[in-house]
């Protein structure tokens, strides 16, 4: 801990003038009497900080000091930045910030403005529409536990809505289309399986219990992509209405569109059909209409009068 405080504060250092010794004390909750032991430890490393008096003083290094930066180029360092500030937008932690921080130290201030640039250039934003506040603890105790190789306890509910309480090796975390897994080897099925952290409750770390890690089996997928093989897809015309050719151009991509005589937009897919594909469909309302297959069709036919009949004012209390 106390190496990470020294390389925290020296990263501090080179990214702001002066820093009073009180603020370096609130921010890693030490003494004050210990941030100066600290600052000795740096000095007697050869890395000059001095101490500037008066009401205005502080803590700095010494006037041009820099650390070394022939590893990488301006250009790579930016990249690094950009990917980061992507990756924090759903998983953010203290490390990612501090790394920043590093690297942003190691920036001649010449090339400061120009860096800030394209750093900012492109933004990957991971997180959810409605935040992912509710997952972060998941998170944070699943990244723990596959630190400490702990193994981890949950109730979980598949996607065909059946419960089961399991306990799990975590092994990776991962984020695949917003949404977070964790690949785990479950000790009740005894394989690895992949949990979607938004099913799972009651997650706890099982104290005391660790593993050792397994090594994946090298035909095991890290996701599993096998309902989108050919043979478990089902190929679907739908038809949008002239007036809601921007949804089908959202939802489907400008170049899947073919255009109707009568102005209508069609487009045409295969997709895994199961209750994701269904919901799909109908989340398009009255702006699409299913033309094949016909058991499709008829599928959401039905689906449709259960829906209107849930709304229908005869019903309504």
């Amino acid at each position: 801990m106390k190496l990470e405080r020294l390389l925290s504060i020296i990263i501090l250092l080179l990214n702001r003038r002066m820093m009073q010794a009180k603020e370096l004390a609130e921010r890693f909750e030490v003494s004050v009497r210990t941030i100066y032991r600290d600052i000795e430890a740096i000095n007697a490393a050869g890395i000059p900080i001095v101490t500037f008096q008066g009401m205005n003083g502080g803590i700095g290094l010494a006037e041009g000091y820099r650390l070394d930066r022939n590893i990488m180029t301006n250009d790579e360092l930016a990249a690094i930045v950009t990917a980061l500030r992507s990756i924090s937008t759903s998983y953010g932690n203290e490390q990612h910030r501090q790394l920043m921080e590093k690297i942003n130290s190691v920036v001649p201030p010449a090339y400061s403005e120009e860096f800030q640039q394209k750093t900012n250039r492109v933004l990957v934003d991971l997180s959810p529409w409605d935040g992912n506040e509710r997952l972060q603890p998941k998170l944070q105790l699943l990244k723990e536990a596959v630190d400490r190789s702990m193994i981890v306890t949950f109730s979980y509910t598949n996607a065909q809505g059946e419960a089961s309480h399991r306990w799990a090796e975590p092994h990776t975390l991962i984020l695949k289309g917003r949404q977070w897994y964790v690949q785990a080897y479950c000790l009740k099925k005894e394989q690895f399986r992949l949990f979607k952290l938004k099913r799972m409750k009651e997650l706890e770390l099982a104290e005391g219990k660790t593993f050792v890690r397994r090594e994946m089996p090298a035909q095991e997928p890290v996701i599993n992509n096998s309902r989108y093989e050919p043979s478990g897809m089902t190929e679907f015309v739908l038809r949008f209405h002239a007036d809601s050719r921007y949804l089908a151009e959202e939802c489907f991509g400008v170049e899947e569109l073919q255009a109707c005589d009568d102005g209508s937009w069609r487009v045409r897919k295969a997709y895994p059909e199961d209750e994701w594909l269904y919901s799909y469909i109908l989340s398009l309302g009255h702006h699409a209409e299913v033309l094949e297959p016909p058991h499709l069709r008829e599928i959401i036919a039905k689906r449709a009068e259960q829906i209107m009949k849930i709304y229908r004012s005869d019903q309504a209390t």
